[in-house]
């Protein structure tokens, strides 16, 4: 396919999951995909997964200095960037009450600080038509316990793709949000402390979903594939959700 033939791609949070889905997609079709991550294991294994279509870099969006060493690479060997898809994400929940300052440190420093640096670092590569797409989550729009800080954060994204849609006014970069809703990843493992608890949570992922079922991990990257495409050209600052209902109803 040549739905993206010929463009550079950034995804964040990419070695894993709905990155790496993304990052095997948007390959597929046409793209040049640049995966993010922290762990070595897993970068290696998506890097080899990518083959010649993509690389590799090892980057902590919280850190300023590996965004500037991950942007500094893409100019060298491409010098522009089309699609930015701001995956990575801190996943930690902690009723009120139980909240301590290093959740809330790790959590707004990843969420937060990390994407807005992403992108705002990404702006001198990002030319005239290009997508940049935040990845919220329904947990921003609905009050779920123990999610204080996590679903804050991800409905400040909302707000950061309302404000940003605006400040690139006459750029021509596109900014939206995806929001899904329980998708089935690795990071349902940090709710279980045992094989059997991470079976339970699967087999009843679905169970709030008004479409009786949580996502694949693909089929999150075929809304990022959509909203990074020309069939999207016309659609900017708004939030897609694709959480099988879960939120709208």
């Amino acid at each position: 396919m040549s739905k993206h033939a010929g463009k550079v791609a950034v995804i964040t949070g990419g070695a894993t999951g709905i990155g790496l889905a993304t990052a095997l997609l948007l390959a597929e079709e046409g793209a040049f995909v640049y995966v993010v991550g922290r762990r070595e294991a897993e970068l290696a294994a998506a890097a080899e997964a990518l083959g010649s279509r993509g690389a590799a870099i090892r980057a902590d969006i919280s850190s300023l200095p590996d965004l500037d060493r991950l942007y500094d690479t893409i100019k060298h060997k491409h010098d522009h960037l089309d699609i930015l898809f701001a995956n990575a994400g801190a996943v930690e929940t902690l009723p009120l009450g139980s909240i301590t300052e290093e959740h809330f440190d790790r959590v707004v420093g990843t969420n937060l600080k990390g994407t807005l640096f992403t992108v705002q670092k990404a702006l001198p590569l990002l030319r005239e038509g290009s997508s940049v797409i935040l990845n919220s989550s329904m947990a921003g729009s609905r009050g779920l316990p123990g999610f204080s800080v996590y679903g804050g954060t991800k409905a400040a994204l909302r707000s950061f793709a309302r404000t940003w849609t605006a400040e690139l006014r006459g750029r021509g970069i596109r900014i939206n949000v995806v929001s899904p809703g329980p998708v089935d990843t690795v990071a349902l493992d940090i709710h279980a402390k045992t094989p059997e608890e991470r079976a339970y949570i699967r087999a009843h992922l679905g169970d709030h979903v008004p479409l009786g079922r949580g996502a694949q991990p693909i089929e999150i990257a075929r809304v990022v594939s959509f909203l990074a495409s020309a069939e999207a050209s016309f659609i900017s600052g708004v939030e897609l959700f694709a959480d099988g209902g879960m939120a709208q109803i």
